[in-house]
């Protein structure tokens, strides 16, 4: 058992089991479109976990771009028209 382990245990924080863990990143793994496209091929906890954050930072990515998209788009629109309105509605 590692150090860190067994002092979160001593400070009245519940450990977290393997099971635990292993059943966490089964979960993840489901929600991710490229993990779950190679679900016969067994993928390491480490593997997965690296998908995961990649395809997180992908999400953000692609939100930042959606965003800074809108904001031009409000920028060039009437302030005033409905279609203004929507696209405020959609940034905030």
């Amino acid at each position: 058992m590692s150090s860190r382990r067994s002092r979160s245990s001593q400070s009245g924080v519940p450990r977290i089991t393997d099971d635990q863990i292993t059943d966490l990143v089964s979960k993840l793994q489901q929600l991710i479109p490229e993990l779950r496209r190679r679900r016969s091929d067994k993928v390491s906890a480490s593997k997965a976990l690296q998908e995961i954050c990649n395809y997180i930072r992908s999400l953000h990515r692609e939100v930042d771009d959606l965003s800074d998209r809108l904001s031009q788009l409000l920028a060039s629109t009437d302030t005033d028209s409905d279609q203004a309105a929507i696209i405020r509605s959609l940034l905030m």
